[in-house]
């Protein structure tokens, strides 16, 4: 289970820190909200390979963390 997603100087986003909790969590709101951002950073976190153009402008690298609870999940350990 994703338990928190952080993101640094990546593509518009300065400094971001999203805490999930158990249970359904949806992603809403306006186009250009930042909805896919999101979305790409997860992606990159598991391992999506970067195709350039990310660091958020004036910035020298991006940081992108997840943490994931896997104690119950014997498919992961």
């Amino acid at each position: 289970m994703l338990l928190n997603l952080s993101i640094l100087d990546f593509v518009i986003v300065d400094k971001m820190s999203l805490d999930f909790k158990s249970g359904f969590s949806a992603l809403t709101g306006e186009t250009g909200a930042g909805k896919s951002i999101l979305i790409d950073a997860l992606s990159l976190a598991l391992g999506q390979r970067n195709e350039g153009g990310v660091v958020r402008l004036h910035q020298d690298k991006a940081d992108i963390s997840a943490i994931f609870d896997i104690k119950n999940n014997q498919e992961v350990i």
